[in-house]
């Protein structure tokens, strides 16, 4: 508690400190001023332009919460240095717009980012979970851009007001989260596509498992039709900045299900029909006493048992065959989408 409190005092000291050296003395060139502005943010823009990057490399918010932790506390300490500058020969428009800034992006690593990290557990259980899961993301990059944009405009009118000369170094941040936005966007589509697919797949594969073979063939239909659609969905998404292998994985992944749900799905199914038939055929033979049975019995039942026989041997070559596929198609996608957002992710640096 002691060690608390002993941290709070230097805090305190450190935030009066920076209060007096900058307001003992007042900033009168505007181009120094528009600088101490920007400065007062530059810590906070790198941090959360890399949570926005490890966030999108990952897929994953949960892993990257530490790093939310930080953004937060840079944030605050950013609206402790802003506040702190004085007002521009009583104009407080840039300095008011750099807090009303910073606010909406605490608000937004606070609160929106929380409720991202809180939805992705159960956004992996449904398509519409997963839906509404990115679409939260987006809304998020959109709340960010504009706010950007906002005290860009802000900046732009002081500059002119004053004028002051600036260059293009003052809005880096901007383009960058516009391109984290359209990355965003056109990541999330692809993504989405190939979800939808992948979820009817484990729907199915849980089917399999427990032998219902209703089941399996409702679910290898929808899977044929998503990923026929998905196909179709791929060709209009093309590229993104002239990069085409998120596209180009993503259509590999559906053409595996699209072949795996014609092809190889059937030769699963169909043997499960054949188990069930030889049960059936068992059960009758078994229940028939031996001195009732003929030789066309006998011969009946053991040809039912070599074709049992050959069927479990195809089916799981089959089924092995279709997991090996599966997880070579899966690698491959995953280092695609590894790879796509390390190429076009921008990065921020001061």
């Amino acid at each position: 508690m002691e060690l608390k409190k002993c941290n709070l005092v230097i805090l305190l000291f450190s935030c009066l400190s920076f209060a007096l050296s900058t307001n003992g003395q007042a900033i009168e060139n505007p181009g120094e001023y528009m600088t101490a502005v920007y400065n007062a943010r530059t810590e906070m823009d790198a941090k959360y332009m890399q949570y926005l990057s490890a966030a999108a490399h990952g897929r994953r918010a949960r892993k990257v919460e530490k790093l939310r932790q930080e953004v937060l506390e840079s944030i605050n300490q950013s609206k402790y240095k802003t506040t702190d500058l004085p007002k521009y020969k009583g104009d407080n428009t840039l300095r008011q717009g750099s807090i009303d800034y910073i606010t909406l992006c605490y608000r937004v690593f606070n609160e929106d980012y929380k409720k991202i990290v809180d939805m992705e557990e159960l956004a992996e259980q449904s398509f519409d979970g997963m839906s509404a899961y990115l679409l939260l993301q987006e809304k998020v990059t959109e709340k960010l851009t504009e706010a950007s944009t906002k005290l860009q405009n802000t900046s732009k009118e002081f500059a002119a007001k004053y004028n002051v000369k600036i260059d293009d170094t003052q809005s880096a941040l901007g383009s960058k989260l516009d391109v984290a936005g359209k990355l965003n966007d056109y990541s999330n589509a692809l993504f989405l596509i190939f979800f939808k697919c992948n979820w009817q797949d484990k729907e199915m594969t849980t089917a399999m498992n427990n032998k219902k073979v209703n089941d399996v063939e409702q679910a290898r239909n929808a899977l044929l039709r998503y990923a026929n659609e998905g196909l179709k969905g791929v060709d209009t998404l093309k590229s993104f900045n002239n990069d085409p292998s998120l596209a180009n994985a993503c259509r590999d992944v559906l053409k595996y299900y699209k072949k795996m749900a014609e092809t190889d799905v059937p030769k699963l199914t169909d043997f499960y029909l054949k188990e069930e038939n030889f049960n059936k055929a068992k059960k009758n033979f078994e229940t028939k006493p031996a001195s009732s049975r003929t030789q066309a019995d006998i011969d009946a039942y053991n040809k039912a048992v070599k074709d049992y026989n050959e069927s479990i041997d195809a089916f799981n070559k089959t089924n092995n065959a279709i997991n090996k596929e599966r997880n070579q198609v899966m690698n491959t996608w995953e280092d695609a989408q590894k790879k796509f957002q390390d190429a076009n992710m921008p990065y921020y640096r001061r």
